[in-house]
């Protein structure tokens, strides 16, 4: 196909760039609208950075907070419906967000969750002086991808593997392109304000904790507990600017360590496994309409820490831009 070519119509097919769970979740959301979708990606689950996440419903490191918060709402409201289904990998789990510098009031996003109340004095470990308890949506990932890929091929969508090196290339054969490529889009698209927040896990057995727990960050060292049917996920790090993916042991004792002093039932827990995530930071989500002679590219990228925790949220406003630029003929 020559490359000059220009689409002299537009039409409701959709190309969506990568298979974590922003792409497929924007897939999703396009093909309910009546769009043909097909989703290109280097990589698939389980070799996703989607596939590491913890995954808790919590919005970590992304932003900013007056459009994040109408985002992480609806994909709060989402996944809580999809946590009726054991299919989905979602199950509803309560939790406590841990504070060691004193109440300074809730947290932005507590619109967004259903129940809200300040912890107890005798919920909070030692060292801590305030706590957020709430119930959200724990995600084992890689049950959860393998579920949206079937719901998209349900919908008559197609997953093909290959590598992508222009957006507009991509607008002769659709006439919607949404970039949902991650950390990739940084040589994809040339953004740099786009970075690696280096994230390191550990999986242990299930079993040994009842809630999650978050904690920390920066500039104290970052501690979640994440309890799954599967495992128990212990974390972590958030290194920004770090591309490796090399598992370092010390780092990995520190995190037992950190996670065993706020949940002590985790002693001993056996390990399964060790991970390492690239998040891909930004000083705020990218969720644009560009219009391109032949179509349009929306990008829908940079969720930092909180990709599982917007997705469905960024999904549909993807979903109704599209609308908005090509209505059902």
């Amino acid at each position: 196909m020559s490359a000059t070519f220009t689409r002299t119509a537009l039409t409701r097919e959709a190309i969506v760039v990568g298979c974590g769970v922003s792409g497929l979740t924007s897939a999703l959301r396009l093909l309910e609208s009546g769009f043909t979708v097909r989703v290109v990606a280097r990589e698939r689950s389980p070799h996703t950075t989607s596939d590491v996440a913890a995954a808790v419903w919590y919005p970590f490191r992304c932003g900013p907070p007056e459009r994040a918060l109408g985002w992480c709402r609806r994909a709060f409201r989402v996944l809580r419906e999809l946590a009726r289904d054991p299919a989905t990998g979602v199950t509803m789990v309560e939790g406590i967000d841990l504070s060691a510098g004193g109440a300074d009031g809730s947290p932005w996003w507590r619109d967004a969750v259903d129940a809200w109340r300040p912890a107890e004095p005798e919920e909070l470990p030692r060292g801590y002086a305030a706590g957020s308890v709430f119930t959200a949506p724990v995600v084992a990932m890689p049950v959860f991808l393998k579920w949206l890929e079937v719901r998209v091929a349900a919908l008559g969508g197609t997953i093909e593997t290959r590598t992508v090196t222009s957006l507009d290339a991509l607008l002769l054969e659709a006439s919607a392109v949404v970039n949902c490529t991650g950390l990739a889009a940084r040589e994809l698209v040339r953004d740099d304000d786009l970075h690696p927040i280096r994230g390191q896990i550990v999986r242990v057995a299930p079993g040994h904790a009842r809630r999650f727990v978050q904690a920390g960050g920066e500039p104290d060292p970052l501690t979640y507990v994440i309890p799954r049917p599967d495992c128990t996920v212990l974390g972590g790090t958030e290194e920004a600017g770090r591309f490796d993916l090399d598992i370092e042991p010390a780092t990995a004792d520190a995190i037992v360590a950190r996670c065993t002093r706020v949940v002590p039932e985790l002693a001993g827990a056996e390990v399964l496994s060790h991970a390492v995530g690239l998040r891909p930071g930004r000083s705020e989500v990218r969720l644009e309409t560009v219009r391109r002679p032949g179509g349009v590219i929306l990008h829908n990228y940079g969720h930092g820490g909180g990709g599982v925790t917007l997705s469905f949220g960024c999904a549909e406003e993807v979903a109704r831009r599209a609308a908005s630029e090509i209505p059902p003929l």
